[in-house]
C-alpha cells in the first residue's frame, strides 16, 4: 500500500526536496520453503494414502504381519506430521490439530479416538506441571531460587549452565522429568532475564533451555522415579520373560550412563551454541543483592512448597506401596493446580498464560502414537526393522533394537516404543545368544532421551517456549547428541555394565 508523506521545504546547496515523496508499495515475499514443505507433507500423505499395498513384516517365526489401509494412511500421516513439525510450516500445536482432523476425514480412527487422545491423562499432567511452574513464578519462588543459585554459581556461563543441568538432572531423579522440567524452567527464565538480551534469542539462552530438556531426560533414567516408562518397562520385561528387576538393580546399571550423557550433553551444548559472553561480569553480586531484597520467605511461597513436595512425596510412595498404585499421577499433580485456583494464587489471568500451543503439541503427538500403535503400523515398523539385523553380530542386532527404540520414542509415547520392540527383539536375541536384560536395558536408555524432535518428551517442549530456538535448531543439535547418545550406550554394553555384574552374552 502506497504512503504519502509531506516533506518540509529544502535548504540551499541541496537538490530541491519535492512536495510530495512517494513510497513503494511493500513487496511480500513468496515463502517459497514453506510452501515445499506443505506439498512434500501432502504429497507423502496422499502417496501411502492411495498405493495399494506395502509389503508384509515377517518375524523369526514366520508370522505375517499386514497393514491395512488404515495402516497405510497413519504412515503416511505420520511422516506429514513429522515434516510439518521439523519445518513449522504453521504452528506446530495447530499442525497437531491437523493430526486429528486428518484422521477423522480418511478413517484412519474414528472422530471419537482421534480427538479423545486430545486429553489423555499424559496431556493432563503436562498441563498440571505448567500450572506448578505458574504457581513457583506467581508466588515469587522463581526469583529467590534463581538469585540462591547464581549467587552460588558465580558469574561464568559455562558454570551456570553446567549447574542449571545438574539440577535439572538431579531433580528427574526424584520426580518425573516432566515436573522437573516445570520446576526448572520458570528459574532459567528469571536467570536469562539477567543475561542482558532482554527477550531476544541468544546462544545462552539456546544453550539453556536444549541443556535443560537434554538433562531432564537423560536424569529420568536413572531412577525408576524419572518417568512411567521404567516401571512400565520392567513390568513388562517380567510378563515376558518372567525375570525381575529391583528399583536398585535398575539405578545400578543406568546411573552411570545417565550421568556421563549429562556431562557429556554439557560439553555439546558448549560446541553448539557457545555462549556469546564468558562472563557475566556483576551477576553474583547482583543475585546477592537481589536476594536480599526478597526478604524472608512469604506464606505464598510456603504454600507451594508444600504442595509441589506433598505431590512429590505421593508419586514416590506410590512406587513402595502398591495400594497407592490406584491414583493416577495426572490427578495428583493436577490436586495442586486445583488449590492454588481454590486460594487464588492463581487466576483467569494466569490460565490465559498457559502456552496452549504447546498443550497442543503433546496432544497431537499422543493422538498419532496412538493411532500408529493401534492400527498396527508401529508392530508393523517394529518387526521390518529388528529382522533386517537377525543375521547381524549380536552388538550391531542391540544397537538397531536402542536405535528403533530412540527413533520411535521421538514420535510415539517411550513406554509403546519399548512395547512393540521388545517382543520381537526378545524372540531373535535368543538366535544371537544375547542375554534379555541387554536388550531391555539398551532400550531403556534410548528411550529416555528422545533429543530430536520436540514432540518426543515434554521438557522438550517445556524449552520451546522459552522462544531461544526453532524446531530446526534442535533437531539439528539432537541428531549429533542421539549419535553421542549410541556411542556411550555401546561403551556401557562393553564394558561399565559387565563390569558391574551385568551378562551380556548367554554362555
Amino acid at each position: 500500500m502506497a504512503k504519502e508523506k509531506t516533506k518540509l521545504a529544502g535548504s540551499g546547496g541541496l537538490p530541491e526536496i519535492p512536495d510530495r515523496i512517494q513510497l513503494a508499495p511493500i513487496y511480500k515475499r513468496i515463502d517459497w520453503k514453506r510452501i515445499f514443505f506443505i506439498l512434500l507433507g501432502l504429497g507423502l500423505f496422499f502417496l501411502l494414502y492411495f498405493i495399494p499395498s506395502l509389503p508384509d513384516a515377517i518375524d523369526p517365526t514366520g508370522k505375517h504381519f499386514s497393514l491395512s489401509p488404515q495402516g497405510k494412511s497413519a504412515l503416511g500421516l505420520f511422516l506429514m506430521a513429522g515434516i510439518w513439525w521439523v519445518f513449522e510450516v504453521m504452528p506446530i500445536g495447530v499442525t497437531s490439530i491437523a493430526i486429528g482432523v486428518v484422521q477423522a476425514l480418511f478413517a484412519i480412527r474414528s472422530a471419537k479416538d482421534a480427538f479423545r487422545d486430545f486429553m489423555d491423562p499424559s496431556v493432563m499432567f503436562i498441563f498440571g506441571s505448567l500450572l506448578i511452574g505458574l504457581a513457583f513464578t506467581r508466588s515469587g519462588l522463581t526469583r529467590r531460587l534463581a538469585y540462591k543459585m547464581l549467587s552460588i554459581i558465580g558469574e561464568n556461563t559455562k558454570a551456570i549452565l553446567l549447574g542449571t543441568m545438574i539440577i535439572t538432572a538431579a531433580l528427574a531423579h526424584f520426580m518425573a522429568h516432566t515436573a522437573a522440567a516445570a520446576t526448572v524452567f520458570p528459574i532459567l527464565m528469571a536467570i536469562y532475564s539477567l543475561y542482558g538480551e532482554g527477550d531476544r534469542p541468544t546462544k545462552f539462552g539456546k544453550a539453556l533451555f536444549v541443556g535443560m530438556a537434554y538433562s531432564a531426560g537423560a536424569g529420568s533414567i536413572a531412577t525408576m522415579l524419572g518417568s512411567a516408562r521404567a516401571p512400565a518397562g520392567v513390568g513388562m520385561f517380567k510378563e515376558f520373560t518372567g525375570m525381575d528387576i529391583t528399583f536398585f538393580e535398575l539405578s545400578k546399571y543406568l546411573f552411570p550412563v545417565a550421568w556421563i550423557m549429562v556431562f557429556l550433553i554439557w560439553v555439546m551444548i558448549l560446541i553448539f551454541f557457545k555462549p556469546e559472553k564468558p562472563r557475566i561480569e556483576g551477576l553474583k553480586k547482583k543475585a546477592q543483592d537481589l536476594y536480599q531484597q526478597l526478604g524472608p520467605m512469604t506464606g505464598k511461597e510456603i504454600f507451594v512448597i508444600v504442595c509441589v513436595i506433598g505431590v512429590v512425596v505421593v508419586m514416590t510412595l506410590q512406587s513402595f506401596i502398591p495400594a497407592m498404585k490406584f491414583l493416577d499421577r495426572s490427578a495428583l499433580i493436577l490436586v495442586a493446580g486445583l488449590l492454588f485456583f481454590l486460594t487464588r494464587l492463581l487466576t483467569v489471568k494466569e490460565l490465559e498464560e498457559i502456552p496452549w500451543n504447546i498443550i497442543f503439541l503433546f496432544s497431537g503427538a499422543m493422538s498419532i502414537g496412538f493411532c500408529l500403535w493401534q492400527v498396527g503400523t508401529a508392530q508393523w515398523l517394529a518387526v521390518h526393522w529388528l529382522t533386517m539385523f537377525k543375521e547381524a553380530h549380536w552388538l550391531v542386532f542391540v544397537m538397531s533394537i536402542a536405535t528403533f527404540v530412540l527413533l520411535m520414542t521421538n514420535f510415539i509415547m517411550n513406554v509403546a516404543a519399548i512395547a512393540i520392540s521388545l517382543p520381537v527383539a526378545l524372540v531373535i536375541a535368543k538366535y544371537l545368544g544375547v542375554t534379555p536384560e541387554v536388550v531391555f536395558y539398551a532400550a531403556l536408555t534410548t528411550a529416555g532421551m528422545p533429543f530430536i524432535l520436540l514432540i518426543g518428551a515434554a521438557p522438550n517442549a517445556m524449552a520451546y517456549e522459552s522462544k531461544q530456538f526453532t524446531t530446526g535448531e534442535f533437531f539439528g543439535a539432537g541428531i549429533p547428541a542421539s549419535i553421542v547418545l549410541l556411542i556411550v550406550l555401546a561403551l556401557a554394553i562393553l564394558t561399565i555394565w559387565p563390569l558391574l555384574g551385568m551378562p551380556i552374552l548367554v554362555k
